[in-house]
């Protein structure tokens, strides 16, 4: 079996955050967010190959990380785009990186690398091993408004029945995520799109499955994240934090208390303040101020603020005056 980790998108509400690095290489915890997939595909004996599909623009940043974490199996694929305008969609890409890579022969895999997954992948391989159909991974997220953000999944004994991309008016919590398994007869991405289907979404492929035969879902209960949005970042991290603290070893607090999943990294400087659920990268300073539920990037400087929910570019400078 090989393996695709999708790692092209541009983050774009992640912005100003994600605006040079790529979210999937977000710190959570001591790893990054696409490092639980990628460790764990470098342990499944199964899984010959693991192709990171990424752009132009992230490729050396992706290049000089699976360099460090001195993995075996994941090799780069780079589509020729530099911008979200140029995108060909995550089908488009599926099909590009099929041809140029030659798969087609063995079964597929294919994970987004910004899903955080509580459950263990090998599980997810071996329940499609079990009826060799295409299966897909499926996710209770408890809102009807979270819903219309997804695939929905209608079930019947396992089997999808039916599927509803980013529906109007969902009917259930139900969803895909972006976590698929395809026997080699169905990698048909060029005949789906030949059909002038949506290259956008891969849930509209997994939907044209649906229509041509069994699609299977595995459910499950386990911890998942989306990272699209900084919410969702910020409780991936208090998720792997467990209610405590990181702070590096030569990052500085002074006269500072620290509520609960507080992440301060390397050369930060915090003083005369109060974090809680926040991340503060590399180099930043934050001086007399209050901060929750915030990303605060490389080199920025915040000083006499109170804030909420914030993105701080890196190399801002934010202060009040007063």
């Amino acid at each position: 079996m090989q393996a695709i980790v999708l790692a092209g998108g541009y983050a774009t509400r992640l912005w100003p955050v994600t605006r040079n690095r790529p979210k999937m290489l977000l710190p959570v915890g001591e790893s990054t967010v696409i490092d639980r997939i990628l460790y764990q595909l470098e342990d499944d004996d199964r899984i010959t190959d693991v192709f990171v599909s990424t752009n132009e623009r992230f490729a050396e940043e992706f290049e000089d990380h699976i360099d460090d974490i001195g993995l075996e199996k994941p090799q780069l694929s780079v589509e020729e785009t530099v911008d979200e305008d140029e995108k060909f969609g995550v089908v488009g890409a599926l099909a590009q990186l099929a041809e140029r890579e030659g798969l087609g022969d063995e079964d597929l895999l294919v994970v987004a690398g910004d899903n955080l997954m509580g459950f263990d992948i090998g599980e997810f391989i071996d329940y499609f091993e079990t009826y060799d159909d295409p299966t897909l991974a499926a996710y209770d997220v408890g809102s009807l408004e979270k819903a219309k953000s997804y695939g929905l999944v209608q079930l019947e004994d396992d089997q999808v029945v039916d599927f509803q991309e980013k529906p109007d008016d969902p009917k259930s919590t139900l969803v895909s995520i972006a976590c698929y398994a395809l026997p080699a007869d169905a990698i048909l991405f060029d005949e789906y799109l030949e059909g002038d289907n949506n290259p956008d979404e891969p849930g509209w492929f997994l939907q044209w499955l649906v229509d041509r035969g069994p699609v299977r879902a595995f459910s499950f209960d386990d911890a998942w994240y989306d990272i699209g949005e900084a919410e969702n970042y910020l409780e991936a991290v208090a998720w792997k934090l467990g209610g405590e603290n990181m702070i590096a070893d030569d990052a500085t607090l002074e006269n500072t208390t620290l509520g609960k999943n507080v992440h301060v990294l390397s050369g930060a400087h915090v003083e005369n303040s109060h974090l809680e659920e926040t991340v503060v990268f590399d180099g930043a300073t934050i001086v007399d101020s209050d901060i929750h539920g915030s990303i605060v990037d490389r080199k920025a400087r915040i000083e006499n603020l109170d804030l909420s929910g914030a993105l701080i570019g890196a190399h801002s400078e934010v202060a009040h005056e007063g």
